[in-house]
């Protein structure tokens, strides 16, 4: 075989990539229902994917309260130790934050790689962070939430200082390296405030241009909106967290010029480290004028994704500003449905159709701030595209209006056409 043949033969063949087989574990709780769970796990699912991971199994539990020890009960990890042992599991990811002392000693019994959900994310964003200003949000986030998390086994981080000197009397190794860890989140913390400078400058240099921002819960279509509207090629995956650094685009809707920023994408139990370290990205939100709040309509738990990202808006006090609702994914939105003959099922939201939803509270946000639409089949966009075009307009006249003439109304500037 020639090596042209060869090559050509390695091309075709797709590549195989190694899964790693974990398992991932949650508990049912007083706050926190069966059915509950079964979504967060199913996010989980999606998270270990997006991380490169293959679940073989969920284990759950009914518990009062988490085991301050070990988080479940001891017939619930010798289960699971047990079927790590048969299958071959490389990793077991737990739903919730585990405590230092929880993830020791559950490391001890399982003799595995043990994970919690924070742990999971910060690793995602790892992978995804693509500029150094990324790289060093995330790795400060990672540096904070290993800072408790050290202990005697612990794999050395490289030593930028160390040697001759250093080393205070009777230090042990284990302080060395915290004081390591301390050195490196205040050196990461200094870098931040230096790019934060360099991209409030950035930012000061638009102008005062209307800014208008993405937000919304990871994998609900920003990206893709982001790149109908301003006709770039913005990163699109289905998959959690695509999106880390945020792109700003002008885009111009009938002579009408503004800028539009595509945002980090929120979660469920979103780590306090990455709000924390991930507060400049934000800004871009806090200094918009304008929000574009992007639901998936087609997703089952699309109204707790709503309080998620309202809950996050509120924290970066940024849940005043004005914003439009746009239930993206209507072409992927199916409801349950009750068979004629069935007394017995009971009707709830999950058997709502399109129509019926929008008489819901969608209703009470007010028709000018709602919108359904498709990004990736373009459907109901022109009428997106005028809503936007009209708030954008009312921010902007208020800015400038000796320029008020220069934008007519949506309708008059499309038979001026």
């Amino acid at each position: 075989m020639s090596n042209f043949a060869i090559e050509s033969k390695k091309m075709l063949e797709k590549e195989v990539i190694n899964f790693e087989r974990t398992v991932i574990v949650g508990i049912i709780t007083q706050n926190q229902s069966e059915e509950k769970l079964t979504e967060y796990l199913d996010e989980l699912e999606f998270l270990t994917y997006t991380a490169g991971g293959e679940v073989i199994k969920r284990f759950s539990q009914k518990l009062e309260r988490p085991n301050p020890k070990t988080f479940l009960g001891t017939g619930k990890m010798d289960e699971i130790s047990l079927f790590i042992k048969e299958k071959n599991i490389s990793t077991v990811i737990f739903d919730d934050e585990l405590s230092p002392s929880q993830q020791k000693n559950i490391s001890k019994i399982l003799d595995c790689k043990v994970l919690d959900r924070t742990n999971l994310i910060l690793d995602i964003f790892a992978q995804r962070a693509e500029t150094s200003y990324a790289r060093t949000q995330v790795e400060l986030a990672q540096c904070q939430y290993l800072l408790p998390r050290l202990s005697g086994m612990w794999t050395h981080l490289e030593r930028q200082k160390g040697g001759i000197g250093l080393r205070g009397p009777g230090e042990t190794e284990i302080e060395t390296d915290r004081r390591i860890v301390r050195d490196r989140i205040a050196l990461l913390k200094e870098k931040i405030k230096t790019i934060d400078k360099q991209m409030s400058v950035q930012r000061g240099n638009r102008g005062a241009m209307v800014r208008v921002a993405l937000v919304g819960y990871t994998n609900v279509g920003k990206s893709t909106l982001m790149n109908v509207i301003s006709k770039s090629e913005v990163f699109v995956e289905n998959k959690l967290f695509a999106t880390l650094d945020t792109t700003v685009r002008k885009v111009v809707i009938k002579n009408l010029p503004f800028l539009l920023s595509d945002t980090v994408g929120f979660i469920r139990k979103l780590p306090t480290q990455l709000v924390d370290s991930f507060k400049s990205t934000l800004d871009e939100v806090r200094e918009a004028d304008l929000l574009l709040h992007v639901v998936d309509i087609s997703h089952p738990d699309f109204e707790e994704h709503i309080s998620s990202v309202n809950q996050i808006l509120q924290d970066i006090k940024s849940n005043d500003k004005p914003t439009i609702m746009v239930f993206n994914k209507i072409d992927a939105f199916k409801n349950q449905e009750i068979d004629a003959d069935d007394l017995i099922t009971e009707k709830t939201t999950k058997h709502y159709t399109l129509e019926e939803w929008k008489t819901t509270w969608m209703n009470n946000v007010g028709e000018k701030h709602t919108l359904f639409i498709s990004a990736t089949n373009k459907e109901n966009f022109e009428e997106f595209r005028e809503k936007v075009y009209e708030s954008v307009r009312k921010i902007h006249i208020t800015r400038f209006p000796y320029n008020k003439f220069l934008y007519p109304d949506y309708k008059d500037a499309v038979e001026k056409e």
